[in-house]
C-alpha cells in the first residue's frame, strides 16, 4: 500500500511513540478492506509499539479501524481508508494516540479535558477535501484528551447509502450524539466555543482588558500576515483580530503562483503563515468578528461578542468571500445540493449530473475536474462567451460529458423541499426560458469583499471595495488596508501579501510622524 519512501518518512515519525497503540479493524471482502489491511499491516510493521487484530465485520461501519492506547478508552475510528488529504490525520492520530504530546495550547486542551457529558462525533468527509482534515484531526485530538468524547471519520464516497439517507450534501459535515452539529472548516478552538458555550463570553472578557495597540490589523490572511510580520519587526505593540486566521487561503486546492515555491496547498500556507505571524511578539485573537471601525485619536474596532479594541493605527485586511447567484431556492439549498468547492464536494456527486455557474478559470477549472467524477457537467455562463484561459477551454471543449451554455442568466434554483433537483435559467438572446435536471450546483462567479461592516465609515467603491491610494493609506486618517478588499487590483496572494506590507510600513510612517513632537515644542536641556 506504502512506497518505500513513504514508509521510510512514516517510520522516522512512529518513532516518537512511547505508548503502545492497539489497531482493531473490522473487514470484508471489499478492494477498499483489502487496502485497508494492505495499509495497516504497513503500519504495524513499522513500529514494536503498535499492534494490528483484524476482524471479520464487527462494526457497523465496516471497512473501518480503531485506534486505542493500550489500557485506556480513546474513541477514535476511521470508517475509510484515511488516504488523500486524510493520511496526515492518521499519522498525527497515531502519535496522539501513542503519547505524543499535541502541539494545542496548554489552555485549549484543558478546556477539552473540562468538558461534561457524552460527545458522539461522526465527521462525514472526501478524500479530496482539503478542509476536513482540519475537523477530523480536531476531533480526534479531543478523542484522545478527554475519555467521554468519540469521533469516527467517515468516507463519504465509501458509505454513499449512509450519505443518502442523512441527505449530505457537503463535506465535511459532522454530526453529534446523531443530530447535525456543523459543515464546513472549523478549527479546534471553533468546535470548543461550540461545546463550552461560556468560552465566548470569557474571551470578550479577557479582549476587553488589553491595552491600546500601537497596529491592529483586522484579518488573518496573506495580507494580515504579512503586515503583523512587518509591524512587529519595527518592534511596536501589534495586534490580530480575524473571524478565521489564514483567510480564504484555507479554502484554495493547488497554489502554482507563489513565487519561489513551485507548488502548494492553501491549508500548508495558511499553517505556514500563522506560524511565522506567531514566531514575533503578536497577540492574535482568532475567531473574533469585526462589525464597526470607530475613528478618534485611537481608533476603535468593536466586534461581535460585545468586546472592543483600541489602536493608534489599523490595518483593514478583511479578504473577500465566494459571490452568490441571489436567486431564489440558492440560499434554501445550500449544502443540500448548492456548493462552492468542487474539491471538496464533488465526490459526493459520483455519477451524478451537476452544474457549474460561471465560465472564467475557477468555473472552467470545476468543471473539468467535476467531469471526472460526475456524469455529466453543465457549465453556464452569463457571457457571450468564456473567459477562461484558452488552454483551459480547449481541454473542456474536450470532454465528451460536458455541455457549454453561454448568455445564460440563471433565475432560480429548484429542489423538492430537501434538495436541489435543477435549475432555471434564461436565454438572454432568445429570451427562452429553460429547466436543468441535476442533482447538484457548484457556484464559480468570483468574490465579494468583506467590507459590509465598514459601509458609511470608510470610503469604499461601487463593487465595495475600500478605496486606497498607493501608500496602502483609506479615508480615514490612521486606517490603512491591503489584499482582497481594497480596490488595489488583481486579486493574488502574492499581490496581498505585498500590499499587507506596504500597508503595515505607511501604518508605521503615520506612527513615527504622528508623534514627532511638534516644530518649535522641542525641549532643550538646560
Amino acid at each position: 500500500m506504502l512506497d518505500d519512501n513513504l514508509k521510510t518518512q512514516l517510520k522516522s515519525y512512529l518513532e516518537k511513540i512511547t505508548q503502545p497503540i492497539e489497531i482493531v479493524a473490522s473487514l470484508d471482502s471489499s478492494e477498499s478492506a483489502h487496502e485497508m489491511s494492505s495499509l495497516l499491516n504497513d503500519i504495524a510493521n513499522l513500529s514494536s509499539h503498535i499492534t494490528l487484530t483484524e476482524q471479520r465485520g464487527t462494526d457497523e461501519r465496516t471497512p473501518s479501524f480503531s485506534l486505542n492506547r493500550a489500557g485506556s478508552n480513546m474513541g477514535i475510528r476511521f470508517a475509510g481508508v484515511p488516504m488523500g488529504h486524510e493520511f496526515t490525520s492518521l499519522v498525527l492520530a497515531l502519535l496522539q494516540v501513542g503519547g505524543h504530546p499535541s502541539k494545542a495550547d496548554a489552555e485549549v486542551l484543558e478546556q477539552i479535558r473540562a468538558l461534561e457529558g457524552e460527545f458522539v462525533f461522526e465527521t462525514y468527509i472526501s478524500l479530496s477535501c482539503q478542509n476536513c482534515p482540519d475537523v477530523v484531526q480536531a476531533l480526534n485530538l479531543m478523542a484522545v484528551i478527554n475519555p467521554n468524547i468519540r469521533h469516527t471519520m467517515i468516507d463519504g464516497a465509501l458509505f454513499q447509502d449512509e450519505v443518502a439517507a442523512r441527505q449530505i450534501m457537503a463535506v465535511p459535515t459532522v454530526f453529534l450524539n446523531g443530530e447535525s452539529f456543523g459543515q464546513g472548516r472549523m478549527s479546534l478552538e471553533e468546535i470548543l466555543a461550540k461545546l463550552d458555550t461560556g468560552a465566548a463570553q470569557r474571551e470578550a472578557a479577557k479582549i476587553a482588558q488589553k491595552e491600546v495597540f500601537d497596529m491592529l490589523i483586522v484579518g488573518g490572511g496573506p495580507a494580515g500576515a504579512s503586515a503583523a510580520i512587518y509591524a512587529a519587526r519595527k518592534g511596536i505593540r501589534t495586534g490580530v483580530v480575524a473571524e478565521r486566521f489564514g483567510g480564504q487561503v484555507l479554502d484554495t486546492m493547488g497554489i502554482e503562483n507563489f513565487i519561489s515555491v513551485k507548488e502548494t496547498e492553501g491549508p500548508k500556507m495558511a499553517t505556514a503563515l500563522e506560524q511565522h505571524v506567531k514566531s514575533y511578539d503578536v497577540d492574535i485573537m482568532n475567531l473574533q468578528r469585526a462589525e464597526a471601525l470607530i475613528p478618534g485619536e485611537n481608533i476603535e474596532i468593536r466586534l461581535a461578542g460585545g468586546a472592543s479594541l483600541k489602536a493608534k493605527t489599523v490595518v483593514l485586511a478583511t479578504g473577500a468571500r465566494w459571490r452568490e447567484m441571489n436567486v431564489p431556492g440558492e440560499k434554501e439549498y445550500r449544502n443540500r445540493g448548492v456548493a462552492y468547492c468542487p474539491h471538496c464536494d464533488g465526490p459526493l456527486f459520483k455519477g451524478k449530473r451537476v452544474a457549474v455557474i460561471g465560465g472564467g478559470n475557477s468555473g472552467v477549472e470545476a468543471a473539468i475536474d467535476l467531469a471526472g467524477i460526475v456524469s455529466h457537467v453543465t457549465l453556464l455562463e452569463f457571457d457571450s462567451h468564456l473567459r477562461a484561459d484558452a488552454i483551459l477551454q480547449r481541454k473542456l471543449l474536450s470532454l465528451p460529458n460536458v455541455s457549454v451554455v453561454t448568455s445564460a442568466q440563471t433565475t432560480e434554483v429548484t429542489g423538492d423541499g430537501n434538495k436541489v433537483n435543477g435549475l432555471r435559467y434564461t436565454d438572454r438572446k432568445s429570451g427562452a426560458a429553460h429547466h436543468v435536471e441535476l442533482d447538484g450546483i457548484f457556484v464559480q462567479i468570483g468574490l465579494l469583499p468583506n467590507t459590509d461592516w465598514l459601509k458609511g465609515t470608510v470610503a469604499l467603491s461601487n463593487r465595495g471595495e475600500i478605496e486606497v491610494d498607493a501608500h496602502g493609506r483609506t479615508s480615514v486618517p490612521g486606517v490603512f488596508a491591503a489584499g482582497d478588499a481594497t480596490t488595489t487590483p488583481y486579486k493574488q496572494i502574492i499581490i496581498a501579501m505585498g500590499e499587507g506590507s506596504k500597508a503595515a510600513l505607511s501604518a508605521f510612517d503615520h506612527l513615527i510622524r504622528s508623534s514627532a513632537p511638534q516644530e518649535g515644542k522641542v525641549a532643550i536641556a538646560a
